[in-house]
Formats: C-alpha cells, sequence, structure tokens
C-alpha cells in the first residue's frame, strides 16, 4: 500500500477521476493511465499513474492530507 503526506488538497479532473465516498473521502479512476502529481509535506514531487478503476483514498490529518492506495492500482 503506497501513503504520501501533503499539505495540498488535490484536484481531480471529472474526465478522469469520480468521487465514490465521502466517509472517507475515496476517488476512483475511471480510465486507464491516469496520473496524478503529488508534493509531500517535505516538497518532494511525486507523479503516480493510476489503471482504470483504482482508487486513491484521502484522509484529512491536522494540517495535511494523508494519501493511500492500493499498489496493485497503480501501473
Amino acid at each position: 500500500m503506497g501513503l504520501l503526506y501533503t499539505k495540498f488538497y488535490l484536484d481531480f479532473a471529472e474526465n478522469e477521476w469520480k468521487q465514490i465516498s465521502n466517509n472517507p473521502i475515496v476517488f476512483q479512476t475511471i480510465k486507464d493511465g491516469v496520473s496524478i502529481d503529488i508534493e509531500d509535506d517535505s516538497h518532494k514531487s511525486y507523479k503516480l499513474n493510476f489503471k482504470e478503476g483504482g482508487k486513491l483514498n484521502m484522509f484529512r490529518v491536522t494540517g495535511k492530507f494523508r494519501l493511500t492506495w492500493n499498489d496493485d492500482d497503480v501501473l
């Protein structure tokens, strides 16, 4: 399972992602090869590419967001 912390809220393109849960917040890709750029809380940049149906979980933690995903969902 992947894990990153970021101080920034992520924007998800409506033609690539859909929100499938509000509590917890979960986004799912609606097509294959969807990429997302994330800057973690130490300012290191990551680019993740998701398969169709891949999920990204977002949890609000004091002053930042905790992002998790299943490694099988990443290309």
